[in-house]
């Protein structure tokens, strides 16, 4: 077994882990191998390991490693998303995570061939360096993006601050999409969690966590 797909089979196990520890079924996890700054050949290595979605936070990177490889994963769009390249990435992936506007929306609406999964960003503990709806403004933002006829909107993602016990954040999270969500709009997922605290973002509720450095080691320095 090569040494990705060791830290892929390791990190899976793992997050089955922490999803048995929390009373859920491993199955109810999705794990997005994060697969920022290196190259396509070790994404091909980890989906023939078994991964089967892949994350990417810059749309050049994200397009050019989708020309590449050989192998089919689902693709998430994962960072913050410029509205002039929304063009870009609709239709291009199956989740896009990070929607922090209802600006953005429109325009992913507008681009948009076929329907096109979101989640809406949270910005649950109000950080002005990051981008992200305040917690108080989700509701208002859910109901007008809920009317766009081609987004469907599935939920919700965040980041807490790296320096904060992430539980409280976690489970903010899971709150707001508990008090949200109805039969018409269930609002399934909750994207959140890294390799730092993918196992408090389960117990919370996690049902997409964005793994990188555990599966893909440190990444390379930019050129």
């Amino acid at each position: 077994m090569s040494e990705l797909a060791a830290r892929w089979a390791a990190t899976r196990a793992a997050v089955d882990q922490a999803c048995r520890a929390a009373g859920r079924a491993p199955s109810e996890v999705t794990l997005v191998a994060v697969s920022k700054l290196h190259p396509a050949s070790a994404i091909d290595e980890v989906v023939g390991a078994g991964a089967t979605d892949v994350g990417e936070n810059y749309v050049q990177e994200l397009l050019g490693k989708q020309a590449s490889v050989t192998t089919a994963p689902r693709w998430h769009f994962i960072g913050r998303l410029q509205r002039n390249k929304a063009r870009q990435i609709a239709g291009k992936v199956a989740l896009i995570h990070a929607v922090d506007s209802l600006e953005l929306a429109v325009e992913l609406d507008q681009r948009a061939t076929a329907r096109q999964a979101i989640l809406l960003a949270v910005n649950v503990a109000d950080e002005t360096t990051k981008s992200g709806i305040a917690l108080a403004d989700a509701p208002a933002l859910v109901d007008a993006v809920a009317a766009l006829p081609n987004l469907r909107l599935d939920g919700f993602m965040t980041l807490p601050p790296p320096d904060d016990d992430p539980t409280p954040h976690f489970a903010a999270l899971r709150a707001l999409r508990d008090r949200l969500a109805t039969p018409a709009r269930p609002l399934p997922h909750l994207s959140m969690g890294m390799s730092s605290d993918f196992a408090s973002a389960i117990a919370c509720g996690a049902t997409l966590v964005r793994i990188g450095t555990a599966i893909f080691g440190a990444r390379p320095t930019p050129a």
